[in-house]
């Protein structure tokens, strides 16, 4: 039952796309709906399978226009997106499945629907890595739109908005995302989601500050309150008091200037004050990232994931759709370099088809190199690809999870002998391409100056790194408290690696989340990396930090970290470093982080 008091409400979730905005709620109606169970008579069942059928159909055709849409506006980046979803809708495990399913069960095709998308969300619920695991979302999305079409519930309410709103919803599709206008939405809010999920890649494509995973927002929110909605921090505020909104007024006037400001260092080169000069990359996923990587001015791409080539596909990808995507990516970064990451998946079951055994810990079961290493025919499709496409520009292939010289030696064996081959064929490649491996286990730290002499480069991958130092799971809440990028053991670790790399003559990056954050980049400095890749929003943020200290400064902040016995001193030393220099951004009014100790939810 929803609270008829205007008393000021806290709403914690997770800020997808940076900013501030106040404004008037909408609560849109997008809760899950229940699908009905029934028997029908077997008379019925073609009828029930036509049904089935333009409901299909019905979908197929609501996601071209939203597409077409995008199109019109020329946001054309993320239609990929929804590409991913009308190929869903061609999916055989769900689409052909639920035809049969209702022929044979003789039930109705909401059931049968039910039925399917539950079996197919068994098998994402199983798979560790949290990126690959968030896209169960897109089979919700399909099966909630489809059920929504068969019982008439498919009217899009979004494009009849006439006034500025911010959004609150139980769930968006990214299809609803498309269907926003930003002069009437001007932000929006979910129960649902996680920052990588497609609705929030959607928003920041569209550059729309929201606040995802918001649990109790449409519990607590009634159209009319009055929101502000900070995209940095996730925190949503439900009819601020006076002083509260003053407080975000002056946020918000600060961030303005902030991001004018910022924009100024696109073009500036990553340098501190004394000339010290490091590389800013960025991550990606998705080639149609490339031209927002060029527009923040990165000087290439230090992470291209392959994953998302594996999903939502009937089939493995073949050696010609990887080529044709490393291509892409290849020549619309060029004349800078792409470091492409091998196959990186988290768990079995994703590729399901494979038939491949369970595992009680698929974090630290076939993963990764090791599935690469056992699936070696699989491996060497994708090393073909690459090694191709590198003949359009300059390629930098990224082994993941190495954890000993004997699997390097073999990745090295494998590539050599797929070179071989290519050669034979008389196809072009880079004969010189670098290759480097990912430093995430803590084996490879105690054993990187041996590591150091069989690659070109090195990349630390904090997010696995911390994660299996300080045995975390990471995406266990009753532990992630713990998960501490400034522990004095990462922070000596990752010395330990750099020192190791450098007396070998080759270059670290680092590529994890903590390369993107602020707060670090102090630190990372000091730590002597020589690349920093991120997500593309924390660009500017970061060279302005970097550009505003000398080499010198942060050489001595390490020194004294480590020193430091505990995360709290390090980071309160590292904030009271920053804050002299940015008092607007660090300093004790503008924390750029909340802290969960700073409000009550839903009080």
């Amino acid at each position: 039952m929803k609270r008829e008091t205007k008393k000021t409400q806290f709403i914690k979730g997770i800020g997808v796309t940076p900013g501030i905005i106040i404004g008037k709620a909408y609560l849109l109606d997008r809760g899950k709906i229940e699908a009905p169970a029934r028997v029908i008579p077997e008379f019925q069942i073609p009828q029930e399978v036509a049904r089935f059928q333009d409901a299909v159909e019905e979908s197929k055709k609501q996601l071209r226009l939203a597409k077409e849409k995008l199109l019109r506006e020329e946001a054309a980046g993320p239609t990929y997106i929804l590409d991913v979803h009308l190929l869903l809708l061609e999916d055989k495990n769900l689409i052909e499945n639920t035809v049969e399913t209702i022929k044979q069960s003789w039930i109705n095709s909401e059931w049968a629907l039910k039925i399917n998308l539950e079996r197919l969300r068994k098998i994402f619920n199983n798979i560790d890595d949290e990126y690959l695991k968030s896209r169960k979302t897109d089979i919700d999305y399909i099966g909630e739109r489809i059920l929504r079409c068969l019982m008439g519930k498919d009217k899009e309410a979004i494009p009849s908005i006439k006034e500025e709103v911010i959004i609150v919803s139980h769930d968006l599709s990214p299809a609803d995302t498309a269907q926003m206008s930003k002069d009437k939405v001007t932000a929006f809010v979910t129960n649902m989601g996680g920052r990588t999920s497609h609705t929030a890649i959607m928003a920041r494509s569209l550059e729309i500050p929201a606040v995802v995973g918001a649990e109790t927002a449409t519990h607590y929110i009634n159209t009319g309150d009055t929101l502000i909605v900070d995209g940095i921090t996730g925190v949503v505020v439900v009819n601020p008091s006076p002083e509260i909104m003053h407080e975000y007024l002056e946020r918000q006037r600060v961030r303005q200037k902030m991001e004018r400001e910022l924009f100024q260092y696109r073009d500036l080169p990553a340098e501190t004050l004394d000339g010290y000069r490091v590389k800013v990359l960025a991550n990606i996923e998705l080639v149609e990232e490339i031209p927002s990587v060029l527009q923040h001015g990165a000087e290439g791409i230090g992470l291209y994931r392959t994953e998302y080539l594996y999903l939502n596909r009937k089939d493995l990808p073949s050696e010609e759709d990887h080529f044709q995507a490393y291509k892409h990516v290849v020549e619309g970064i060029y004349p800078h370099a792409a470091v492409i990451r091998t196959l990186d998946i988290g768990g079995d079951k994703f590729l399901s088809h494979m038939d491949l055994a369970e595992e009680m810990n698929p974090a630290m079961g076939l993963r990764a190199i090791r599935f690469s290493l056992k699936e070696v025919d699989i491996f060497k499709v994708q090393l073909r690809a690459i090694l191709r496409a590198s003949a359009f520009g300059k390629v930098k292939l990224l082994f993941p999870m190495i954890s000993g010289a004997t699997e390097i030696r073999e990745v090295k064996k494998i590539l050599n002998a797929v070179r071989l081959d290519l050669s034979a064929e008389g196809i072009p490649f880079d004969p010189k391409m670098e290759i480097g491996i990912m430093i995430e286990v803590p084996s490879a730290v105690i054993i990187a100056d041996i590591l150091a002499k069989e690659v070109d480069f090195f990349s630390i991958g904090t997010n696995d790194l911390i994660q299996y130092s300080l045995a975390i799971d990471r995406v266990n809440e009753s532990v992630t408290h713990l998960y501490e990028p400034l522990h004095p053991a990462i922070l000596r670790l990752v010395k330990e690696v750099v020192q190791a790399a450098h007396n070998a003559g080759i270059r670290v990056a680092m590529c994890g989340e903590m390369a993107g954050e602020p707060l670090y980049v102090p630190i990372l400095l000091g730590l002597e990396l020589d690349e920093l890749s991120m997500n593309v929003l924390s660009i500017f943020r970061v060279k302005k930090i970097l550009r505003s200290y000398t080499y010198r400064e942060c050489k001595s902040l390490v020194s004294n970290s480590l020193h430091l016995s505990t995360p709290e001193e390090i980071e309160d030393l590292v904030r009271a470093n920053l804050r002299k220099k940015f008092p607007e951004e660090f300093g004790e009014n503008f924390n750029y982080r909340l802290t969960l100790n700073e409000y009550k939810e839903g009080e």
